[in-house]
């Protein structure tokens, strides 16, 4: 353990000095973003009964270097916790975490690209977190390529990091516009024992009449059989848009057998369970302010009951990002009738109104859902949130107060404050 975090207090220090080097080159720019969150609200704790909680994040995001050209340039992203009354409430008063910190370079020739350090890897069967190093770029005209490998960050707190590795890529084949066939794989492994290992092809292709179709489907190595089916159709009629889509999830596949499978995914891998959903979603372009659109999905299992849910929604966009909108939705579990609910949905955000108030800008997100049957004496949940805010220094820093409410057949009312102050900074 000591030389794990010898390495990565250098590793993150040489990440530091070269984005402090890449900041005082030619052309370089910085981008800081702050958030600072108050929050408070009561529960109950080991110490206390209704204890008040009060804990303060503060999420800081840095770039800087070449941000909008090619070279070098620095990013870092994280977030840290205090409790500010010691409630007990939190297993520890303090807590953080670095989401990412990398130094990248990229190249004017055939789009190469390298990214050392914490980063996230976002392609194909990938969707992780890694300490390491991403290669990247074009092979020829016609093919792309991209490799990565390192220490997978979400399995540290499993046994440690001893022994914890994870490698995979990408080969992509594209044409333009009209198409990209892409092949991908990824393995890791959890303290020297097997992990996951998965491969994937996904697929973006343009076909006549505007049509789009697009998806992806994963393989898992280990169990030797279909993790993931995911396709989507985009149709677009004139100012209406169709998405039919179909979506399919073996369960001990997509959730693995591995060292990776623990709760609470363990029972979850264990299952013979498996998923189909498929249905469409429909949007109609009134005009320039005003959208409306419906959605029908029918959930398939092999063991429990179907289910299916239907809604229809209204959103209104004005300027200055103001925007007023509504969804009501029905699902309907078959047999299950305690799992059969009506919801109801309407938000808003106008910074008119707020003038009107003395502030820039208000929000305000109310959710109702109304139950068929009962739950614990209860047939309906509410959740309410409504804020408000002010910019300062030419919009730079911008300082928000908001209240949420909500009472569900678990919850007797829970009410909370939050107080958020958003600094934004670039040269």
């Amino acid at each position: 353990m000591r030389t794990v975090t010898c390495y990565c207090g250098w590793f993150l220090g040489l990440i530091l000095l070269v984005g402090l080097l890449s900041a005082h080159s030619v052309g370089a720019a910085t981008r800081i973003e702050s958030d600072t969150i108050f929050r408070v609200f009561q529960r109950d704790t080991a110490a206390e009964e209704d204890a008040t909680v009060f804990p303060v994040y503060e999420y800081l995001q840095i770039d800087t270097g070449e941000l909008e050209d090619y070279g070098v340039s620095f990013h870092l992203y994280g977030w840290g916790r205090a409790d500010l009354v010691d409630s007990e409430y939190f297993e520890d008063p303090t807590a953080g975490e670095l989401l990412y910190g990398y130094v990248e370079y990229r190249a004017d020739a055939n789009q190469y690209g390298l990214r050392l350090g914490r980063q996230h890897v976002f392609e194909g069967v990938a969707n992780e977190t890694v300490d390491g190093l991403r290669l990247s770029g074009n092979l020829g005209d016609y093919f792309s390529l991209s490799v990565y490998g390192g220490q997978p960050v979400g399995l540290n707190a499993v046994q440690g990091s001893d022994g914890d590795s994870i490698v995979g890529g990408r080969l992509a084949h594209h044409n333009g516009s009209k198409y990209e066939i892409g092949v991908s794989f990824k393995a890791s492994e959890n303290d020297g024992e097997t992990a996951e290992e998965m491969m994937g092809v996904d697929l973006a292709l343009s076909l006549p009449s505007d049509l789009r179709l697009s998806g992806y489907s994963t393989y898992n190595q280990e169990s030797e059989d279909w993790a993931e089916q995911s396709w989507e159709l985009r149709v677009p009629l004139g100012r209406f848009t169709l998405k039919p889509y179909y979506q399919q999830f073996s369960y001990e596949d997509y959730f693995a057998a591995g060292a990776n499978a623990v709760n609470p995914f363990l029972l979850l891998a264990q299952s013979t369970e498996e998923l189909t959903a498929y249905g469409v979603d429909a949007l109609y372009q009134y005009n320039s302010s005003w959208n409306f659109g419906c959605k029908v999905k029918q959930y398939a299992y092999d063991e429990l009951d179907a289910a299916q849910t239907y809604s229809v929604l209204a959103a209104w966009q004005g300027e200055n990002r103001t925007q007023y909108g509504a969804e009501i939705g029905r699902t309907a579990a078959g047999d299950t009738a305690d799992n059969d609910y009506t919801l109801v949905r309407v938000y808003g955000y106008s910074e008119a109104a707020g003038g009107r108030l003395g502030m820039d800008f208000l929000s305000g997100d109310v959710l109702l859902a109304q139950y068929d049957e009962e739950i614990y004496g209860t047939d309906s949940s509410v959740f309410a949130s409504f804020g408000g805010g002010k910019r300062f220094m030419g919009d730079a820093l911008s300082v928000k107060l908001s209240g949420d409410y909500s009472q569900d057949p678990y919850f007797d009312k829970d009410i909370r404050g939050t107080l958020t102050v958003s600094y934004n900074f670039a040269q």
